[in-house]
């Protein structure tokens, strides 16, 4: 009987391989880490300025349909339908005419920032009752 014997070690990597690929690791995953972070900050900011939209041009529009954009207060929130979200309304006159510049910028937060959005339309100053 031939018995062969293997003359060959067994392969296995070596230590400069294995800290060469911890500390590609290193680098990489908090990288990774922060762009998954920023797209997440990204789409929150996204969703909740979409919504601060909404809520601007719907208190706009309540305040110019009612007309009590010269009596209501100039800054509030949506109560506790919209959390997070709170409001200013300023008014000023408009150099041509007799309009009013009527602005309403509202506020919120994401992951600790605030951010605003700002919506501005004109309005007859004859509206007043």
């Amino acid at each position: 009987m031939n018995r062969r014997v293997s003359t060959t070690q067994p392969r296995a990597f070596t230590f400069a391989e294995l800290l060469a690929a911890m500390v590609f690791v290193a680098i990489v995953i908090p990288a990774i880490v922060q762009g998954l972070t920023l797209a997440n900050r990204a789409g929150a900011v996204a969703e909740r300025q979409r919504l601060a939209v909404q809520l601007a041009d719907r208190l706009l529009s309540e305040l110019i349909v009612t007309n009590s954009w010269r009596t209501s207060e100039s800054e509030g929130d949506f109560g506790e339908s919209w959390p997070g979200f709170r409001w200013t309304l300023t008014d000023q006159p408009w150099s041509e005419d007799d309009m009013v510049e009527l602005s309403v910028e509202v506020f919120f937060e994401v992951q600790g920032r605030e951010h605003s959005v700002y919506l501005t339309t004109l309005v007859e100053e004859e509206t007043q009752q």
